[in-house]
Parts: C-alpha cells; sequence; structure tokens
C-alpha cells in the first residue's frame, strides 16, 4: 500500500499527488499538522529528518523529498514515457528538477508564501528570481508541447504546481501566454487533479 504524507496546501505534495493520480495508482494520503509542529514529532522525523513533507512509504519503502518521490514513481511505475531509457532525456529531466527545487522554490513559491501565509523573505530577490524563470519557461515553451520531449514527463510535474500557484503570489501569470497554454495541456490529461488557489481562480 502506498501512503503520502501529505498537507493538501502544499505545492510539492501536490506534485507528488498529480503523478499518483496520473498513473493510475491507488494510494491513501495521511495528513501532517505543520501548524501544530508534527512534522517535528520523533515519529515523523523518523520517516524525514529534514521535518518536511511529503513523504512517501510504499510498502515500507520511505522516500523523502518530492522531486526525489517523482523519480522513484516514474521509474518504478511508469514505464519508459515517464522515465525515458535516453540519457540526453534524462539529464534534461534532471535539469528542470533541479529549477523546480532552486528557482522556482526561490521564486514563485518564496512569493506564494509571503502573500498567502505572511513568510518573511526578501520579496525583491523573490520577484526577480521568479521573473527570470517563468521567462525562461515561457521561451521554452515557444515552440514545443512539453519541457522535455514529445510527451508529458516528471519534469513538467514538478515545475507544474507552484507556476499555477504564481497568482496567489502576485504574479500575473496571463504575461506568459505559452506557460498558460501548457496549464492547459496538463489540465486535460487523463488523471488530472487540481489543488485550491491554482490558474485558473
Amino acid at each position: 500500500m502506498i501512503t503520502l504524507y501529505d498537507m493538501s496546501l502544499s505545492g510539492n505534495c501536490h506534485k507528488v499527488r498529480l503523478l499518483l493520480n496520473l498513473l493510475g495508482l491507488s494510494y491513501q494520503t495521511q495528513a501532517v499538522d505543520l501548524r501544530g509542529g508534527e512534522q517535528r514529532s520523533p515519529d515523523y522525523l523518523l520517516r524525514n529528518p529534514f521535518g518536511q513533507v511529503p513523504v512517501l512509504d510504499d510498502d515500507g519503502r520511505i522516500i523523502r523529498d518530492s522531486q526525489a518521490i517523482l523519480v522513484y514513481l516514474a521509474k518504478r511505475y511508469g514505464g519508459e514515457q515517464w522515465w525515458p531509457d535516453d540519457a540526453y532525456q534524462l539529464a534534461q529531466i534532471a535539469a528542470w528538477l533541479s529549477t523546480a527545487a532552486n528557482e522556482i522554490f526561490h521564486g514563485p513559491a518564496k512569493l506564494r508564501l509571503h502573500h498567502k501565509f505572511g513568510g518573511t523573505i526578501d520579496t525583491e530577490m523573490a520577484q526577480q528570481t521568479a521573473e527570470k524563470v517563468m521567462a525562461i519557461i515561457d521561451r521554452h515553451l515557444q515552440s514545443r508541447d512539453w519541457l522535455v520531449g514529445d510527451n508529458v514527463s516528471i519534469a513538467d510535474i514538478a515545475v507544474y504546481p507552484y507556476l499555477a500557484l504564481a497568482p496567489e503570489g502576485g504574479i500575473d501569470i496571463v504575461a506568459y501566454p505559452n506557460i498558460v497554454a501548457w496549464f492547459q495541456r496538463i489540465r486535460f490529461l487523463p488523471g488530472y487533479v487540481a489543488m485550491p488557489g491554482m490558474w485558473p481562480t
């Protein structure tokens, strides 16, 4: 049985829920009370010593970090579309996973943390980072449907949530028409699931 230790408003958790649903996998969720500090409890720290969500438990195999979970699910359950047997495509996927964990986290995700949850951040730096990464992605999608190759991959799943949640961070998503078109392609995937706050709101 697959159990996802989850928080409903986390974009990182959403990317895992999204892939689980796109793959048609049966799973259960276990809500983690972040406001109540459950992520710092001894029991939870055994699953993830960093005290973060999400964590995936696949019949006793514990995987922390949303990007790592995407890799695991793609390799174990996804087949060639989700985990291609091509070194160049895998390198491109890895690069976008890194972008999700770095520029997107420090840009759109932090702006959402500030505007929606009152988090203290360097707003000017986050705004600059968001504008840069979103412009790069918008240009990248100008002549292609997906971030890597001819089909959706975990690169798209990793990058999607915090861009779709960008309006909650005060970002005008309409300024990025190729990203908006890519959102629509993702939303029409069989098994797609949304979360509160995602474009269009």
